[in-house]
């Protein structure tokens, strides 16, 4: 807040109040961190089919990406097959209760994504869904 007074020999005096600006911006910057969501990528970017009955997973869940070569990602390094079944018990082993997002390119072979969905139920994951775009207008 700006003060503007008249002192005795007419010069203005200004005074700033900062304590309120100081007040404003640790608000916002609780605001900010609050609801940024901390997302971990697979690595690559897929293109992804679109389905109508898409539905948005609030849990945090282990995502694992699928290139249409087959190549496998997790946490931004591409993995092996034999080695997902290791990484998938690993993160349950953290929280039992995690999903599992496979995100397959759409170009990607349906053998490939069902091994790799295969290999994440044999690690003891219980949710294992397939990621898709929200089909709009259905």
């Amino acid at each position: 807040m700006i003060n503007v007074r008249k002192t005795i020999r007419g010069h203005e005096q200004i005074h700033i109040d900062v304590i309120n600006l100081v007040d404003v911006m640790m608000v916002l910057l609780i605001f900010f961190v609050a609801t940024t969501s901390f997302v971990k990528e697979t690595g690559i970017d897929v293109q992804r089919s679109t389905a109508a009955t898409a539905e948005v997973k609030d849990q945090g869940n282990v995502t694992i990406g699928l290139s249409a070569d087959g190549s496998i990602y997790m946490e931004g390094k591409q993995v092996d097959i034999r080695r997902v079944r290791g990484l998938v018990e690993r993160a349950l082993a953290e929280d039992p209760k995690t999903g599992v997002v496979v995100i397959a390119d759409r170009d990607s072979k349906t053998s490939d994504v069902v091994t790799l969905m295969d290999q994440c139920r044999l690690a003891g994951a219980r949710n294992v869904s397939l990621a898709a775009r929200r089909e709009w207008g259905s």
